[in-house]
């Protein structure tokens, strides 16, 4: 069962193979949500590496048991708090994949790796094979990047497993910030809706110095598919919500609210009938 719990966003710059500055970026944002409260601090998609889907990015990925992921592990232990950071992760087979890192404060990790790639990232993207949630601390949560969150059913199997907060790290570029933001109004509040649980949301800003400029943005919304809170501006910045147990409680004690108890799995395993009533 979820508890009360601060969580903070951060939409930031992240150059394309400058690891170093964006390291020191995403300690100087860590200090910054632990100073104002936050116990969980969620970066955008391939923050530390930088995001691109030229072929360059295999020459900036790194290994999820390297130096770079090293000092993030201090830097959780330090602050006492969890990170969700994303980096180009170099596999043991030499893979490339889109991840994102969960870092514990006690120094464990786990990885999600994006299962849903983008077409113009399946070139030098490998597709990750496991779904997983994560708990910590009486939280449970899923880690969707960017496209994932277009497919009903991720979020819906991570509610099965019994999800109550979805983050979405996003690098996701191109027009302006509150064209970005109409459009993740199309689908992004459906699966909090949908799911009776958290979606929270945050995306690059800027140019990533590689051909690609990423209009910011972050969300966060209610189990009831209420805006929480919202950034639909350009511009680095963090975000920060208290996540309460009874906004998750109100939701699901709800017997016409909560829908998820009510799926027929059964019936979605069918082939579907078609009636053919002719011209």
């Amino acid at each position: 069962m979820l508890r009360d719990i601060r969580i903070a966003v951060v939409i930031c710059r992240c150059p394309v193979g400058q690891v170093e500055r964006n390291l020191e970026r995403t300690r100087y944002w860590c200090l910054e949500a632990k100073n104002r409260g936050a116990e969980l601090v969620c970066f955008p998609e391939l923050n530390l590496t930088g995001y691109s889907n030229r072929r360059e990015i295999i020459d900036h990925a790194f290994s999820a048991t390297g130096g770079e992921i090293s000092r993030m592990i201090l830097l959780a232990k330090d602050l006492k708090i969890v990170l969700l950071v994303g980096f180009a992760e170099k596999g043991e087979s030499g893979k490339v994949y889109a991840s994102h890192l969960v870092i514990a404060p006690n120094g464990k990790t786990a990885i999600y790796r994006k299962l849903h790639l983008a077409p113009p990232e399946v070139e030098h993207f490998c597709a990750g094979n496991t779904l997983s949630v994560f708990k910590w601390s009486g939280i449970r949560f899923g880690i969707q990047l960017c496209y994932d969150a277009h497919f009903p059913e991720l979020a819906t199997r991570m509610a099965k497993a019994g999800t109550d907060i979805i983050f979405t790290p996003h690098a996701s570029p191109l027009g302006r910030a509150i064209d970005k933001h109409r459009s993740w109004m199309r689908h992004l509040p459906a699966r909090a809706y949908d799911n009776g649980l958290f979606v929270v949301a945050c995306n690059q800003t800027g140019d990533n110095g590689n051909g690609l400029v990423f209009p910011g943005n972050s969300m966060i919304i209610s189990p009831s598919g209420e805006i929480i809170e919202a950034r639909p501006s350009g511009g680095a910045g963090m975000l920060l919500a208290d996540l309460k147990a009874d906004q998750i409680d109100h939701v699901r004690n709800h017997r016409m609210r909560y829908f998820f108890p009510n799926r027929r799995p059964e019936m979605y395993r069918k082939d579907v009938q078609v009636d053919d009533l002719g011209k």
